[in-house]
């Protein structure tokens, strides 16, 4: 008898491990609809894309992804929880569950495609160097730029771009993409790595600024895209969607335009 019954309640235990090993995490896409809630990381210091402003004598942030993320939540009937933070923490922000997505002029790259999936790219944009106007003359080429100090964000893929196309050049990382702007302009730094639609938003406003003439290899990393932690297929499917929406009614092209000076 005890032997059966030990057959039996092992049978059980069988099935209950089975069903458990077959049972799914539920997608972020279930659990943001029944919230009405989808939490985005982001780091507002990358215009046109994100960036601070004042608005009625309060500090708000705009941009071209904050207006696009605004319109897809709108699409999905949620609201937005916006987390601000450096970008050096947005990835691990939305690994660690702190968000849902990322969303900050994102490029997926290899070692990205490890811990995210990406929603299909939303904006294209190629990589420029920004130099100080005094020194047109003489940073004319890659070669110019040995022994030079170009700057890039941290935890940016522009930090990768010195090390492969700027190989000579002293590779100095910043936190805050606006402090580099600072530093070039004040002569601190010889140059610069950035996405051409950001450098254009700086450079106008800042004439002592200029993009210089040595361009960049293309890469795939110079489209952006929204990170969505793995295991998570219906929410990048719906994204998907909202964004090819928004592009074919040229809907975020008018958002990067409206939004290429700072305020």
């Amino acid at each position: 008898m005890k032997k059966g019954m030990k057959v039996v309640l092992a049978g059980l235990a069988l099935v209950v491990l089975t069903a458990c090993g077959n049972k799914e995490e539920a997608d972020k896409l279930d659990t943001i609809k029944e919230k009405g809630v989808i939490k985005v990381a982001t780091s507002p210091d990358y215009a046109p894309f994100g960036f601070h402003t004042t608005i009625d004598g309060k500090d708000k942030i705009v941009g071209a992804d904050i207006e696009m993320t605004e319109a897809i939540a709108k699409k999905m009937n949620v609201k937005v929880d916006w987390v601000d933070m450096s970008f050096n923490a947005v990835l691990a922000a939305a690994k660690e569950g702190k968000a849902d997505i990322a969303v900050s002029a994102i490029s997926a790259t290899s070692e990205r495609e490890k811990s995210f999936d990406f929603t299909t790219d939303y904006y294209t944009t190629p990589q420029v160097i920004v130099i100080n106007k005094q020194n047109a003359d003489t940073l004319t080429s890659i070669d110019q730029f040995t022994n030079k100090q170009v700057g890039a964000q941290k935890g940016t893929i522009q930090e990768n771009i010195v090390k492969d196309q700027l190989k000579k050049a002293k590779l100095v990382s910043i936190e805050k993409l606006p402090n580099i702007f600072v530093e070039v302009k004040n002569g601190s730094l010889d140059g610069l790595v950035v996405e051409k639609t950001v450098a254009d938003a700086y450079v106008n406003k800042n004439p002592e600024l200029m993009i210089a003439n040595v361009p960049l290899k293309s890469m795939k990393e110079d489209s952006l895209r929204i990170a969505v932690p793995k295991g998570n297929k219906k929410l990048v499917k719906e994204l998907n969607k909202q964004i090819n929406e928004l592009k074919e009614a040229g809907a975020i092209e008018k958002m990067v335009k409206a939004n290429n000076q700072l305020k």
